[in-house]
């Protein structure tokens, strides 16, 4: 025989229409390219009574062949085939299943209805954004076979400390799709490179993007005031292994998986790590009224938790919730978050309504979810991130008590809620004030600071700008009157509602987003920006821009000419953070260390006297830096003052050694309310203003 090796499974037992096949392998699911044109497909139904795997030429209507599962072709609860000398390039595919119809006790199945196979890795249909390719038909949503052949030229996910981190969140078509982002290919996966320069300027080393799983920007779009509506952010996935093709310039190629990869790929050979907003909790399905794109048809009652009744429990407020902690289930999330990390390098992962990923089969929450231990513990998931939306619909909330397994870090929600009251003058958060800069031991006190996702604003509500700028939510253009997104935003406008031509009310705005960055970024955590916060990007008040694919949603450049000079803020603070180990400690030890100082002390308008109480306006916070415990450069001290009164305060600063000197590094407030640090021991705050003062030798 040589050098010739024979494989049974090279050779067909049947054949159909010219085709031949014969009985796959169960494992892995999905369809899987082997040689010479053989592709194995494997799908999993544990109450289908049969299976039929459809063949299309790509962009046909109708399939080019029928191949039902013969009983030996199933094994346990997998059908599974080989097929032999298709041309993947043009191939597309779907499954029909057999079974039950019967919707009172939860079993759907439905013969007529063409099912997307839950692990296609790239979907057909939506290809050109805002265009259906098969509008008419019972398939939309078509299977796709790619190769997994993609060079990285050694390329890995980059495993950064996550105290390290400095997260940006961003839309892909929001980032890039306005003209004024002058790059090449607006609004799409290769768009984002040519952004990489200004995101490494402004010093971000993790790039969060909101969700980029195959969804449907068509579902339930609208026409309002002559304005198309959409499912614009994509939180309703359709496809979980598949990137949105939709947001690739190559996507009528087929290559978005390709396009997806080379961004990765760029954004780590620049030290920026690629993190994705993931959607488990709940799918494009909807309620018992929605569509059949796949799981409904394929195992009802397996992916979905029902209701006794049959129908669909609704803690995701989208129609459905995905039966999480079901053992097939765990497995088809754990095999989804794999493929990202070894298929597209992904750095991390940070989940939509991740309380949801608690609960069991009845909904109850669980101590200890099989589903959160699993992905905790999972050895090719040992270092990705792993960031819970510590929430959900249902009024499950978390923060601080997600179970985490020492693994998992949470959006900080009340670092949020904290930061909006107290910059605008909520007194009664000052003591709250203090546990949030520490990174919130009273929340993380069994993990560490670095569990705290710190936060201000994100895709979900106001802008920073906004959040200065307006008192009410402004949604009409979403066409719900205005009823749709938070009523809570402890947002203020300054003094007048929405855009004004009042000097001061601007000047205090302007403050006022200098002030919430300065403590997001000086805090203890891991500090998230939503893009264009940078360079006051607004949605013209508008909380809830879910359906907005326009101005009010894309990035416009231009402003950040127009506010250079917060770009530049933002940027200097975040330099500081990288050059100063004592803000991202992610301990939160507070003792005296080698400089003799308490590493991290608080003081009113007296150094070392808060004046006992948790209610003030004033406050300065010291942080006391040493080579030898920190790894800093040399030894300082970094003071940051704090005045949300509206009329000016003076802090008396803390007494350095003698050899140190106090240098003012930035300050919120000008004019008037220009800040100014006094001979040494003391530093005026102009109203509602703030400054960082550093001290080192002279």
């Amino acid at each position: 025989m040589g050098n010739n090796i024979f494989r049974l499974d090279s050779f067909p037992t049947h054949e159909l229409c010219g085709i031949k096949y014969r009985c796959g392998h169960v494992q892995p699911f999905g369809a899987t390219l082997m040689s010479d044109g053989t592709i194995n497909f494997s799908v999993f139904s544990k109450e289908a009574s049969s299976c039929e795997l459809l063949l299309y030429h790509r962009g046909e209507k109708e399939p080019f062949l029928v191949i039902p599962f013969p009983e030996d072709f199933r094994i346990g609860n997998v059908f599974s085939m080989m097929v032999f000398d298709l041309n993947y390039e043009e191939l597309e595919y779907g499954y029909r299943m057999d079974g039950p119809y019967d919707p009172g006790s939860g079993l759907r199945f439905d013969r007529t209805r063409i099912l997307l196979d839950p692990y296609a890795k790239l979907i057909s249909g939506g290809a050109a954004w805002g265009r259906q390719q098969y509008p008419d038909g019972d398939f939309r949503h078509r299977g796709m076979v790619i190769p997994e052949d993609y060079d990285w030229d050694g390329d890995k996910p980059l495993e950064l400390p996550l105290q390290d981190l400095v997260i940006y969140e961003a839309h892909v078509r929001s980032f890039t799709k306005d003209e004024s982002s002058k790059v090449r290919f607006r609004g799409t996966y290769a768009g984002l490179i040519d952004k990489i320069p200004y995101l490494k300027e402004l010093g971000i080393n993790c790039i969060e993007l909101l969700p980029i799983f195959e969804f449907d920007e068509l579902e339930n779009h609208r026409v309002f005031d002559g304005k198309t509506l959409c499912n614009y952010w994509g939180y309703s996935t359709v496809g979980f292994f598949a990137p949105k093709s939709g947001y690739a310039a190559s996507g009528s190629l087929g290559l978005a998986a390709e396009e997806l990869k080379n961004v990765i790929r760029t954004f780590h050979r620049n030290g920026i790590e690629v993190m994705l907003d993931v959607v488990f909790n709940h799918t494009a399905e909807g309620n018992e009224m929605g569509p059949y794109i796949s799981f409904r048809g394929i195992d009802n009652r397996t992916y979905y938790l029902l209701t006794p009744d049959g129908n669909y429990y609704n803690f995701s407020g989208c129609g459905n919730t995905m039966n999480c902690n079901n053992a097939v289930v765990r497995n088809f999330i754990l095999d989804c978050l794999r493929y990202w990390v070894y298929s597209f390098h992904v750095d991390g992962f940070r989940f939509d309504l991740a309380s949801i990923l608690s609960r069991d089969a009845s909904g109850v929450p669980m101590s200890s979810p099989p589903l959160l231990e699993a992905l905790a513990h999972d050895p090719i998931l040992g270092k990705t991130k792993l960031i819970a939306e510590a929430w959900d619909a249902g009024g499950l909330y978390q923060v601080g008590s997600f179970p985490a397994w020492g693994r998992w870090a949470e959006w900080n929600g009340r670092f949020r809620d904290c930061v909006r009251r107290f910059v605008k003058s909520g007194c009664e958060c000052g003591g709250e004030m203090l546990l949030r800069i520490q990174g919130s031991p009273d929340l993380y006190r069994n993990r560490s600071a670095e569990a705290s996702i710190n936060f201000i604003t994100c895709h979900d509500g106001f802008t920073l700008c906004d959040m200065v700028s307006y008192n009410e939510k402004h949604n009409e253009r979403n066409g719900e009157g205005n009823r749709d997104g938070a009523n809570d935003n402890n947002s203020w406008n300054c003094g007048a509602e929405g855009p004004t031509g009042d000097p001061e009310i601007l000047a205090l705005r302007k403050r006022q987003v200098k002030n919430m960055a300065a403590l997001l970024l000086l805090s203890r955590g891991v500090p998230m920006i939503l893009a264009g916060d940078e360079f006051c990007n607004s949605q013209k008040g508008n909380n809830n821009a879910y359906c907005q694919d326009n101005e009010i949603s894309w990035l416009n450049w231009r402003d950040l000419d127009k506010n250079r000079e917060m770009f530049e803020f933002f940027r200097t603070l975040i330099a500081f953070r990288k050059e100063h180990p004592v803000l991202r400690r992610k301990d939160f030890y507070t003792g005296i260390n080698r400089s003799g100082y308490p590493e991290l002390s608080f003081h009113g308008e007296r150094a070392w006297d808060l004046g006992g109480t948790d209610s003030f306006y004033a406050f300065g916070f010291l942080y006391a830096e040493t080579r030898e415990d920190h790894g800093a450069k040399e030894d300082g001290f970094i003071y940051c003052g704090v005045n949300t009164y509206w009329e000016e305060k003076t802090l008396e600063l803390p007494i350095v050694p003698e050899r140190m000197r106090w240098h003012a590094v930035i300050g919120t407030g000008e004019g008037k309310n220009r800040d100014v640090l006094l001979d040494g021991r003391f530093v005026k705050l102009g109203a509602r203003s703030l400054m960082l003062l550093l001290a080192k030798e002279s």
